[in-house]
């Protein structure tokens, strides 16, 4: 019961609940508040009948809805005919207000047609003026893009590349940016690239033609400046003899006489020259336009592509240094050749001086320094080349006074220029050589020009004409009255003469040569006593062997001799009036050549002052020479040991003789002097003494210093044939066969001692 109770009061909870349900779905409806779903859904709901008791409930709320109606509509239908009866009496006036508005409207639009016409004009005027303010603002702001676009085409066709770049950066960082919405500027900053190649390329077009034009004006530059070094150093000279107080001092006499001070002359007229062209002075600017260097530097520079640019012209001037370290094969038959040569290379140099103190990083300190280096060893290698086929004396110190004013002219330029020096020092050599073979010939004509009498002087006048030439003194000759004669004959004087005249040239060499007086004083007195002991000697030797010179000729070559010895130490005063430089100091070299005079070709005393004495010298001398030439004798193949033995009496019989004293005057063993290379020679073969000759050869205490390996090589060789044919004896056969070894191990050792001796000649 109870629980059908409780039954019975949910139910009726139910049917409250859904009764508010559907009154809440009604309220919405009314209130047309959309979506209704999520509310008609709610009426759905799991009861039964619950879409019929809903659609009761609505047709009881319409019912409700349709009573309400009516009574408002009862409420409201006398103020409703009330209202419409008005309505009525104002129709007639509301068509009379109608009459009147058309007429007042067709009025006033007949009266605005003319307003809005002005107005459509004046609405029409003021969109134009908007418009062309716009444009106007617009071209502002494109005018100066225009204008800066125009500026650097003119630039460009005027080639202010340069300034064109400088124009392309302010367009491109100012003005394009602020008209980059246009189509024109796009246009531009495409076209900005194009420009910027072309000026890279054009300038390196000028940069081209500006290295062909330095290599072309090269050898003027460098003429140029070897000149006004040239100019600098012949004035700074003048200035030095003029402020030298001991200047007079310097002066020596040549052939008698004081010479006239050339180089005064020269450096006075050189002065006038300087002063007349000093305007003239030109410089590597002045020759050469280096503008296309600067303008493309700074173009690459601008385009940040510097390393490029230097790059390019450093491998271009190194591929130009090559070219122009390069000489022509026939460079050396002309001084003009060197000159070409020197120039083309000082040129090259000055320009990249120039170079680099003009710019900032393009051409280095240390990048001249290598190229310098580089270039001075290939110059130092071509000069060594061609100076040694210079033959000509005057040649080589034209050369020398190039490589002088060459190294001068670079060395002011900064570049170091020692080894230029050091090889001058090669070349002095190569020069005193070519002296001493022009001195050769010039000694040779003396000599065959020399009637060898005794020199007549006829009067006072003649005497002082030959003592000016040549140091003679004699108090008893200057007692006798003329006409008298001078002991020697012409050809003293004469060689006197050009042995000074040597000094000269030598010393020609040595100046400006940056080196110290005792260091040329010690080169003229090598260079004189080179001249004295080979070349004077020489044709001395050569001269007492002609079959021309008899007794009489000998004797007068003797006296000549003598006194040619005596004037050796005029020879000294000589050299130290010209340099300065004390006989007494320590390190001056000595005149030791002219004591060579009275040597004949085996370098033995045989000149004494009796014609006796001399005529045995040169028989025995004469002898031994003969029987010497007849041992080594090209038409004698075959020599035996008997043979050397028999030759070996006979010179023993030689010996004999000299050792008699055949004539007076010989002291101890002089005259036996001139069969001592005989002796050697056949003590050598006689006791078969090889072990000794070989270990001792070279040294001044050898017992066999006189034999000369190649000519115990030609004897030993003819016995060597005649050994291979003297086998007949069978018991002997190999005692023939060692003594042939030995002999060939010995040809071979001297076979080796004499291509030494040629080597090292």
């Amino acid at each position: 019961m109870a629980r059908k109770s409780k039954l019975n009061l949910l139910e009726l909870y139910s049917e409250e609940n859904k009764d508010q349900i559907y009154e809440n779905v009604f309220a919405e409806i009314e209130s047309f508040e959309l979506p209704l779903g999520t509310s008609l859904r709610s009426v759905y709901d799991d009861q039964p009948n619950a879409h019929q008791r809903f659609m009761e409930k609505l047709d009881a709320c319409i019912r409700n809805h349709d009573r309400e109606i009516e009574k408002m509509c009862n409420f409201h239908h006398q103020g409703f005919v009330d209202a419409i009866t008005e309505l009525l009496k104002v129709r007639a006036d509301a068509g009379k207000l109608k009459v009147q508005v058309t007429d007042t409207n067709r009025r006033l639009q007949d009266a605005g047609k003319e307003v809005i016409a002005q107005t459509e004009e004046i609405i029409r005027c003021r969109i134009q003026q908007r418009n062309i303010t716009t444009v106007v603002e617009k071209l502002q702001l494109c005018l100066p893009v225009l204008e800066m676009y125009s500026k650097l085409k003119e630039q460009m066709n005027v080639k202010r590349y340069y300034s064109a770049l400088k124009t392309m950066e302010q367009l491109e960082n100012t003005y394009l940016p602020r008209v980059s919405q246009y189509r024109f500027c796009q246009i531009m900053i495409e076209n900005l690239p194009k420009l910027r190649e072309e000026i890279k390329e054009i300038s390196m077009s000028d940069l081209k033609d500006f290295l062909e034009s330095i290599r072309k004006h090269s050898d003027k530059i460098g003429e140029t400046a070897m000149k006004q070094a040239q100019q600098q150093k012949t004035f700074n000279t003048v200035l030095q003899k003029q402020n030298n107080v001991n200047y007079g001092k310097n002066m020596y006499v040549i052939n008698g006489r004081v010479p006239e001070p050339k180089y005064e002359i020269t450096s006075k007229r050189t002065l006038e020259e300087e002063d007349e062209h000093e305007e003239e002075v030109l410089t590597a600017h002045d020759l050469v336009d280096f503008s296309p260097v600067y303008r493309c530097l700074h173009i690459y520079s601008v385009l940040g592509d510097g390393e490029t640019f230097e790059n390019y012209y450093r491998k271009q001037r190194r591929k130009q240094a090559r070219l122009v370290l390069q000489p022509q094969s026939s460079m050396h038959e002309t001084v003009e050749g060197y000159r070409r040569y020197f120039s083309q290379i000082v040129g090259f140099f000055v320009v990249e001086d120039h170079i680099l103190h003009v710019t900032q990083g393009l051409v280095t300190r240390a990048y001249t320094d290598e190229l310098w280096n580089m270039a001075l060893s290939k110059i130092i290698a071509v000069l060594r080349t061609h100076s040694s086929y210079c033959t000509d004396p005057d040649l080589v110190l034209e050369l020398k006074n190039l490589i002088v004013v060459f190294a001068d002219t670079l060395q002011g330029y900064g570049f170091p220029v020692n080894r230029l020096f050091d090889l001058l020092f090669e070349i002095r050599d190569q020069y005193n050589e070519t002296l001493l073979k022009k001195w050769t010939g010039l000694f040779r004509d003396i000599f065959e020009a020399d009637n060898y009498s005794p020199i007549p002087v006829a009067n006072e006048e003649e005497y002082k004409i030959v003592i000016s030439k040549f140091p003679f003194q004699d108090p008893e000759l200057d007692k006798q009255s003329f006409p008298k004669k001078l002991p020697m004959s012409q050809s003293v004087p004469q060689i006197y003469i050009q042995v000074k005249e040597f000094i000269y040239a030598s010393l020609k060499f040595s100046e400006s040569l940056h080196r110290s007086s005792t260091e040329i004083d010690d080169m003229l007195r090598k260079s004189t006593n080179l001249l004295l002991t080979r070349t004077l000697s020489s044709c001395l030797q050569n001269l007492i062997k002609k079959p021309h010179i008899g007794l009489t000729e000998l004797v007068q070559i003797i006296i000549n001799t003598t006194h040619l010895e005596q004037a050796c130490k005029y020879l000294e005063d000589f050299i130290t009036n010209i340099t300065n430089i004390s006989q007494e100091t320590v390190h001056t070299a000595r005149l030791y050549g002219l004591s060579t005079f009275k040597n004949n070709n085996n370098d033995h005393a045989a000149m004494s002052g009796k014609v006796a004495q001399t005529a045995c010298m040169s028989a025995c001398q004469h002898l031994s020479t003969s029987l010497m030439q007849m041992l080594l004798d090209s038409e004698l193949k075959q020599i035996s040991m008997g043979a050397v033995q028999q030759f070996n009496l006979d010179v023993i019989q030689c010996e004999l003789f000299a050792s008699s004293e055949p004539v007076p005057g010989f002291h101890g063993d002089t005259l036996q002097l001139a069969f001592i290379d005989l002796r050697q020679l056949l003590d050598l073969f006689m006791v078969w003494d090889w072990s000794t000759y070989l270990a001792d050869y070279g040294q001044p205490t050898s017992k066999y210093l006189r034999v000369n390996p190649s000519t115990a090589l030609t004897l030993l060789e003819k016995m060597k044939e005649t050994s291979k044919k003297n086998n007949i004896f069978a018991q002997f056969r190999k005692n023939d066969r060692d003594k042939q070894k030995l002999i060939e191990t010995v040809v071979k050792q001297l076979r080796s001692l004499v291509n030494g001796m040629s080597q090292h000649t």
